[in-house]
């Protein structure tokens, strides 16, 4: 392969292969501690309730790689070539860069599918990319953020104007749009982490490109730590939004960008039911998964970080 080629190293979390793949992976994410059979019961569990068994959550972050590629070749056809990384599971971040070693890859480009930055998130993911990388003897430049790409917030604003149509046809009462990410450590405030400040400055240009101005802001999935995790959770917001009077909420969970346990299950399922019980209907707009905007977000940001365009 030329080493003209610019490698693009496509970051995400991961997510089992299969059923089957659940421990492994829980262990992983446990820093090579296993779970207790009750842990395990549980998040295998989940899983069984949002796939029944079939496990098609990995078939998405590799279409978004695939789609990502077809977008840089429209772009700059020849250029580009993508790889997949994942933080826990295979192919692990490592494995990807070691790839593009392998295919003699001298310069790349690395891009998380989160477009919110966090030492805690995204900075980990640039940092094992970046000593593997420099242990190979490869030039990287990385994305950190993305998070007020225009496109990325079309895409944001097609999305809530769709999902707010659907639930006024659900029929009478006052809507609440709630957008939401996943929580982290609040420890992150200290370290004045953008993380919170982006998240909220998305929500806020994606309200105004749709005409929303009845949303606020909450917190999902936080981790079981004894630390605490940023809040209020989406599960006490919706208790909050129902004392308030409202019937109907838009739940945007724009701290993702495709179909996973976190969306599936924990807004699909558990928050769903928690509207059910206090007499409210919750819609969720559609995640970004490869949406033409979403790609092409990516792939500009990509070629903004390329320095070595025009060689």
């Amino acid at each position: 392969m030329s080493d003209r080629k610019i490698g693009v190293l496509v970051m995400s979390y991961g997510t089992p292969e299969s059923m089957d793949g659940i421990a492994e992976y829980y262990t992983h994410i446990r820093r090579g501690n296993p779970p207790s059979p009750e842990m395990l019961a549980e998040l295998t569990a989940r899983y069984e309730a949002i796939v029944g068994g079939v496990f098609p959550l990995r078939a998405n972050t590799d279409r978004q790689v695939q789609a990502l590629q077809e977008t840089l070749d429209a772009a700059a056809p020849g250029r580009y070539v993508c790889y997949q990384g994942l933080k826990h599971a295979r192919p692990f971040i490592e494995d990807g860069v070691e790839a593009m070693a392998a295919d003699g890859i001298r310069k790349a480009v690395g891009i998380v599918l989160a477009p919110h930055y966090s030492v805690m998130s995204v900075g980990g993911y640039i940092k094992r990319a970046q000593e593997k990388a420099e242990a190979l003897g490869l030039e990287a430049e990385f994305v950190k953020s993305y998070h007020l790409h225009p496109k990325l917030i079309e895409a944001l604003r097609v999305r809530l104007v769709s999902g707010l149509e659907k639930l006024a046809a659900a029929g009478e009462g006052k809507t609440k749009v709630l957008f939401s990410a996943h929580s982290l450590p609040e420890k992150i405030r200290e370290m004045n982490d953008p993380y919170e400040r982006q998240l909220l400055e998305t929500a806020t240009a994606a309200a105004e490109a749709a005409g929303v101005s009845d949303w606020d802001f909450t917190w999902q999935s936080a981790g079981r730590t004894r630390e605490p995790w940023l809040g209020p959770d989406i599960l006490e917001t919706l208790r909050d939004v129902s004392e308030q009077g409202y019937r109907k909420v838009l739940s945007a969970p724009i701290g993702f960008v495709s179909d996973h346990l976190e969306v599936l299950y924990d807004i699909d399922i558990e928050a769903k039911a928690a509207a059910r019980e206090l007499g409210m209907t919750l819609e969720r707009i559609e995640m970004l998964n490869t949406d033409p905007l979403y790609m092409e977000a990516l792939a500009e940001s990509v070629t903004e970080a390329d320095r070595w365009r025009g060689e």
